[in-house]
C-alpha cells in the first residue's frame, strides 16, 4: 500500500514508519521537524526507494494538500503532534497550531482526496487519527481504568488540544463520512525516544553523576507501553478496526514513578556499575502543575475486536529500552537547553 504518515520522525512515528518500510509499503513521512523530530530514527527506513519524507508543517493548508494529490496515499496515520505535557503548560499556543489546526488541516486534505476516488478505493482507505489516554483526564487510586466511553476531562493544555483533534476526527466521520479510526494509547516507552521524556532522562541523568529528577513525591502512577506493541495495535486498528469507533492501547502495566526510576536505576547498577547505587542520585523536585494522578487504559475492546495484546512485559522491555540506550550512548547528548526543565508555570 501508499501510507501517509505524519510525525514519521518522532518517537512513535518512526517506529510506524520502520515497520511499514520493512513490510513493504511506500511510505510518504510529513514531519516538521521541531525538536521532537529526528532523522537518526529513520535511518534504516531512508535507504529504501520506498521511502519518501518531506519537511511539512501540518498546519500549512497547501502544502499538505499537494502531499496528497502527489503521494495518492491508500492509507494515512496522522501522528504529528507537540506531546511534551511540560511544554504544553510554557507555551500553548503552538499546541493548538500543530494538534487543532493540523489535525483540521489533515482531515479536510484526507477528505478531498477520499472523494476523488473510485469506489474501491474509496472502500478501502483509512485514516487512523492517534491520541493519548490524558484525554480522558485523571483517575484516583481505586477508579477503574479508562474505557473509550470514559467522558473527556482534560487537566493539561496538551490533553486538551489533543480532545480537540480527537472531536474533529469524529465529526469528520459524522458529518462528511470520512473513514476515521482513532487510536488512544498509554505512555508508550523504548529506542528511539526523545531524551526529555522520563525514562531517558533517568538513564542520562544517572550515567552522567547528576540528580535523577522525580516530580514531587514520585507517586504518580502510569501504565506503560512497549512502543513496538502499540505500533501493532495501531495497524489493526486500520486493518480490521470499525470506521468511527475508538480503540484504547495500554500495557496492563501501571508503576508509580519512583518505582518505575527505581527499577531503572537497577538495570542500571547490573549493566553499568558506579561507586555507589544509582537510587542514591533520586532527588524529589517541585511537581508540575496539574500532574494528574493516575492513568489506567482498559484495552478490551483492541483485545476482542482487533485480536491485539501486549506483547512485551514491562520488565522485559525495560531491559530492552536501557539495553539500547546504553548502546546508543550519542542518543542521549543534547544541547542542555533542549532538555532543561520546563513547565514550572507561567
Amino acid at each position: 500500500m501508499r501510507i501517509l504518515v505524519t510525525g514519521g520522525c518522532g518517537f512513535i512515528g518512526s517506529e510506524l514508519v520502520r515497520r511499514l518500510i520493512s513490510n513493504g509499503h511506500a511510505v510518504l513521512n510529513l514531519d516538521a521537524m521541531t525538536y521532537a523530530g529526528d532523522e537518526r530514527s529513520v535511518a534504516e527506513a531512508a535507504g529504501s526507494a520506498n521511502y519518501q519524507f518531506n519537511q511539512v508543517d501540518i498546519a500549512d493548508v497547501d502544502t499538505v494538500g499537494s502531499a496528497f494529490a502527489d503521494f495518492k496515499p491508500d492509507r494515512v496515520f496522522h501522528l504529528a503532534a507537540e506531546s511534551h505535557v511540560d511544554r504544553s503548560i510554557d507555551g500553548p499556543g503552538i499546541f493548538v497550531r500543530t494538534n487543532l489546526v493540523g489535525t483540521s488541516v489533515m482531515l479536510d486534505a484526507a477528505l478531498a482526496h477520499w472523494r476523488g476516488l473510485d469506489e474501491l478505493a474509496r472502500e478501502a482507505f483509512r485514516f487512523v487519527h492517534v491520541s493519548t489516554d490524558e484525554v480522558y483526564g485523571t483517575l484516583d487510586h481505586d477508579d477503574p481504568a479508562f474505557t473509550e466511553d470514559t467522558p473527556y476531562a482534560p487537566n493539561s493544555p496538551y490533553a486538551a488540544s489533543k480532545a480537540g483533534a480527537d472531536h474533529l476526527a469524529r465529526a469528520w466521520v459524522e458529518t462528511y463520512g470520512l473513514p476515521v479510526i482513532i487510536t488512544n494509547c498509554s505512555n508508550n516507552y523504548g529506542q528511539f525516544q526523545h531524551p526529555e521524556k522520563l525514562i531517558p532522562t533517568v538513564i542520562r541523568t544517572a550515567l552522567s553523576g547528576g540528580d535523577i529528577p522525580v516530580y514531587g513525591k514520585g507517586e504518580n502512577i502510569r501504565d506503560w507501553l512497549y512502543v513496538a506493541d502499540h505500533v501493532t495495535g495501531m495497524m489493526a486498528a486500520a486493518d480490521h478496526g470499525e470506521i468511527g469507533r475508538k480503540y484504547n492501547f495500554g500495557g496492563d502495566a501501571e508503576r508509580t514513578n519512583i518505582d518505575l526510576v527505581r527499577t531503572l536505576c537497577r538495570l542500571l547498577d547490573e549493566r553499568r556499575p558506579s561507586t555507589r547505587p544509582y537510587e542514591e542520585q533520586i532527588r524529589f523536585v517541585t511537581d508540575r502543575p496539574g500532574h494528574d494522578l493516575r492513568y489506567a487504559v482498559n484495552s478490551q475492546r483492541a483485545q476482542t475486536e482487533l485480536n491485539w495484546l501486549p506483547s512485551v512485559s514491562l520488565d522485559d522491555g525495560l531491559s530492552a529500552t536501557v539495553d539500547w540506550y546504553l548502546a546508543h550512548p550519542e542518543w542521549l547528548s543534547r544541547d542542555p537547553a533542549e532538555i532543561a526543565r520546563l513547565g514550572l508555570g507561567r
